[in-house]
């Protein structure tokens, strides 16, 4: 009896992690946040409300914030339109491997990206100097720094991925003899769109819409680096108010704004998903609905959307690997890669820029093994379905992803600076922020595979006498192993790209590779340039393996992001 009780205090305490970790690292900086804003003094004080909500000042980042994610969210979805089509209806040779490497973009850390299109398009980019050298010119004849123009088209470049996958899998089950008796009526061209394509898929491109509007909305490191300031978002202005000037209510009073909105938004994006999944009437097979193509007019039609996607996504990689290389060299070379060892006099670095790469190995590694942990803790709890916290668990473990990370990191400023949890000066404060952001990518890699072990498995290994914790050993893990490697691989590239939060928490003589990038590009000198292109390189590579070993392990089973 002392066995059996043991074990359930064991399991009860096992259970309650999750629960535990939400509550103190999640709600609780959340609510600090509620605290702060509506009674900074212990009494009920709405004048950061007031400030907020009568300056025209913030009103006016508010309507900018809403106005450049509806715009990104406009062009993303026409521009993913075309190319969805092309991958729902024809069959072509590497079909699949293009649509598998679409989602690198979208993995990224956002400094990257940044780093990315000033190689591309920026004073010293490669379009800009391939252009004055053909066309014998003195001045750059691309002047997109600093301009929102770069800021949407790499809001563009990183949502592309998700509204193409979400559109072209709806489009790629939908009966296509609806549109060939649609086109013997002589309905073509513009009509065909208008009637028929876009009224069957408009389930897929809402929900794609409301998804791409809360990642431009929330954006942070895009448009604090390709923007200015001149083109402040909420959340750039949350870490303006918070760090810059130290303007603790106002910054919580924006906070609370933004966590209102995107509320609503997520609300809305979760009923149109149901909704997508539950309309089914005359899918089809994908397989069976694509077809290679038959008309010269049909091949350049191909042709060109794929040229299009192809240079969108990957041409502002290539050009940060190949700038990382050439920047301050007449030639290829690693010189830019040497200087990461250096911390030369002056420099705004606390520690040569190498040692960044360390910390962020040593926190991603952390971050790592905490979701893993936290997240198959969940997917059992959660699988059993028994458990009165069963149904709540699940949809509370993804709110972190409906929460911006540069107001979960002001959260953390505000809550554990002080007793009970006093864990702002210690170094588990990043890996439990990162782990949080992490948890919903594990669980929802590895709950399909643990939910598609059939229920007589489990029955003949109690026949046989096994007990639970053999049953655990020897049935649950090795069949949820690979969608655990998939979930634990994607903790790993989050943590080590992770931004947001990280600007508010990471000590100035312990940086990350994101924030070492971020300070490098702040700085003039085609040294510090150098210095970036290199460590975002280094960053972009880690993340492809990454992106590979997701991809080398992910099986039928394992959930899809």
């Amino acid at each position: 009896m002392t066995k059996s009780y043991s074990g359930r205090v064991l399991k009860a305490a096992l259970w309650s992690v999750p629960l535990l970790f939400l509550a103190l690292f999640f709600i609780y900086p959340l609510g600090s946040i509620l605290a702060l804003s509506l009674a900074p003094d212990g009494t009920l004080n709405l004048s950061g409300f007031n400030t907020v909500i009568t300056t025209p000042y913030y009103l006016k980042i508010f309507a900018f914030t809403v106005f450049q994610a509806g715009l990104s969210t406009v062009l993303t979805l026409t521009f993913a339109l075309p190319c969805a089509y092309v991958f729902a209806r024809y069959a072509f040779h590497g079909k699949s491997l293009l649509l598998a490497l679409s989602i690198l973009p979208f993995v990224l850390p956002t400094v990257v990206v940044a780093a990315a299109f000033s190689a591309l398009v920026g004073g010293n980019g490669i379009l800009n100097e391939a252009l004055m050298s053909l066309f014998n010119l003195s001045e750059p004849p691309l002047q997109l720094e600093r301009t929102l123009t770069l800021v949407l088209i790499a809001h563009i470049f990183y949502n592309y991925p998700i509204a193409l996958r979400i559109i072209a899998a709806y489009w790629s089950n939908q009966n296509p003899h609806l549109d060939e008796a649609a086109k013997t009526l002589g309905v073509h061209g513009y009509r065909l769109w208008w009637r028929i394509y876009l009224p069957r898929l408009r389930p897929a491109i809402l929900a794609a819409a409301a998804l791409v509007f809360v990642f431009t909305f929330t954006s942070f490191g895009i448009v604090l680096i390709l923007g200015g300031p001149q083109y402040a978002t909420l959340e750039v202005e949350i870490y303006r108010q918070a760090v810059g000037v130290f303007n603790l209510q106002v910054a919580a009073a924006l906070s609370l704004l933004q966590i209102g909105f995107m509320l609503i938004v997520m609300l809305v994006y979760t009923r149109l998903q149901r909704r997508m999944y539950t309309v089914r009437d005359g899918l089809q097979a994908a397989r069976t609905v694509a077809r290679p193509p038959r008309t010269m007019r049909e091949k350049l039609f191909i042709a060109a959307n794929l040229s299009f996607m192809i240079f969108l996504l990957f041409a502002p990689l290539a050009a940060l690997l190949i700038r990382s290389l050439t920047v301050g060299s007449d030639s290829l070379s690693l010189r830019n890669y040497g200087l990461l060892a250096t911390n030369p006099r002056g420099s705004v670095l606390f520690a040569p820029p190498l040692e960044a790469i360390g910390n962020s190995l040593v926190i991603a590694l952390a971050a790592m093994v905490c979701a893993a942990f936290i997240g198959v803790i969940a997917v059992f709890m959660i699988a059993r379905r028994r458990s009165r916290f069963a149904v709540w668990l699940d949809p509370l473990l993804m709110l972190p992803l409906a929460t911006s990370a540069v107001t979960l990191g002001f959260g953390y400023i505000i809550a554990l600076d002080e007793p009970p949890l006093n864990l702002r000066s210690s170094l588990l404060l990043l890996p439990l922020a990162h782990a949080l952001v992490a948890i919903p990518f594990v669980v929802r890699s590895v709950l399909p595979a643990k939910e598609a072990i059939s229920l007589s498995v489990y029955e003949a290994a109690q026949s046989l006498g096994a007990s639970p914790a053999t049953t655990l050993r020897r049935i649950d893990f090795p069949l949820i192993s690979r969608a655990l490697i998939v979930g634990a691989t994607f903790a790993f590239t989050v943590s080590i790209g992770e931004f947001g939060a990280t600007a508010f928490l990471a000590r100035p003589e312990s940086p990350t590779i994101p924030i070492v990038i971020y300070r490098l590009l702040g700085q003039p000198g085609i040294a510090n340039y150098g210095q970036a292109l290199a460590m975002s390189s280094i960053l972009l590579l880690v993340c492809a393996v990454s992106f590979l070993l997701i991809e080398r392990f992910r099986t039928l089973t394992t959930g899809d992001f």
